[in-house]
């Protein structure tokens, strides 16, 4: 009988402990992966917002008119507004403007995305 009372099936209090603080390290880690993930996604998906703004910009500039487009606004897109610099300078070619179209949050400060292109000076479209 003392045979029998000598094996012992299952784990001990110390290996289900041991097991416990592996799971909880590891979740730790997987947490900590996916809220990188998140916020590498969220980065994304702003930078690809403030790239259609600065496009729309440009391309209001480019268009009949688009020289009266204020230098500096807030556009919303997205249900989020974000605020457009656009800086002048001359080129070589009399006839084009060398611009660049800069796009942040809006009230940040911030640049998320510049975007440079070329107006004809009339405010023409080609």
């Amino acid at each position: 009988m003392s045979g029998e009372f000598g094996k012992r099936s299952g784990y001990s209090l110390m290996e289900a402990l041991v097991a416990l603080f592996i799971l909880a390290i590891a979740t730790v880690g997987l947490t900590r992966a996916t809220q990188a993930h998140v916020d590498g996604v969220r980065g994304l998906e702003d930078r690809v917002v403030a790239q259609w703004v600065a496009e729309n910009r440009l391309t209001e500039l480019n268009l009949k008119g688009g020289a009266t487009t204020p230098d500096v606004s807030t556009v919303t897109m997205l249900a989020r507004d974000w605020d457009v610099r656009v800086s002048r300078r001359a080129t070589d070619d009399p006839d084009l403007i060398a611009v660049d179209v800069a796009v942040g949050p809006a009230g940040s400060g911030d640049e998320t995305v510049r975007l440079s292109g070329f107006v004809d000076r009339l405010g023409s479209a080609a």
